[in-house]
């Protein structure tokens, strides 16, 4: 998810609760049910757009003994710290790590295909999830990702991150043997790589999106 829809979010979320709180006029018990409410909806956005051990998280937890307005008040307080933290870019680590929860996903697909002896599907899903890094890292890093309008080939943002200093020139001919792999797979040509071959590129693919975060 895109952080400007991440923003877009918690935005939508603060004005219900600004607009809860102009009129909390009602009765006691009302006020209240509509306050665990937003104060719950705020919790389930937060835990959506965060990742498992960040410190918004933690913010959370320590509030959720409160009563149910101030609950809320303290959700938003949370809310609020995220949401300028997004808008900042101050939450690069937090990005990197929902990038990394992503691509480990298709990772343990592939690990899964092939532990079940499908190691043509194993090679496609790891290099398709090798070059969305690759584009992933390219963004992080200024590279453009395509040119007169059409997006870049993977060889050539490997390359283009080589040049910008991303990593060394050993870093990138691994990467392009790795799509190399990816291409056979992808183009039927099982007989260029056996079942070992895939197995050193998933822990190569494992390695490398650990070493250069996007």
């Amino acid at each position: 998810m895109a952080i400007e829809d991440m923003v877009k979010q918690l935005n939508e979320l603060f004005d219900k609760v600004e607009e809860f709180l102009k009129k909390v006029k009602d009765s006691e018990s009302q006020g209240d049910f509509h306050a665990e409410v937003l104060a719950n909806r705020i919790e389930a956005a937060i835990t959506r757009l965060s990742v498992k051990g960040s410190v918004y998280r933690e913010q959370l937890r320590r509030g959720s003994g409160y009563s149910f307005q101030k609950r809320l008040i303290h959700n938003l307080q949370v809310l609020i710290t995220l949401r300028e933290d997004l808008r900042a870019g101050w939450t690069e680590s937090v990005v990197e790590l929902v990038h990394a929860d992503t691509y480990s996903d298709y990772l343990e697909m592939a690990e899964a295909l092939l532990a079940k002896g499908y190691k043509d599907a194993a090679a496609v899903i790891a290099g398709t999830s090798l070059e969305v890094h690759i584009r992933a890292l390219c963004v992080k890093n200024g590279v453009t990702t395509a040119v007169a309008g059409k997006p870049k080939k993977a060889t050539t943002m490997n390359a283009d991150l080589k040049k910008a200093g991303v990593y060394d020139g050993l870093q990138e001919k691994e990467v392009t043997a790795w799509m190399g792999l990816r291409n056979s797979a992808a183009h039927g040509d099982y007989g260029d790589y056996d079942h070992g071959k895939v197995r050193r590129f998933l822990d190569g693919v494992h390695a490398f999106i650990k070493q250069y975060p996007a």
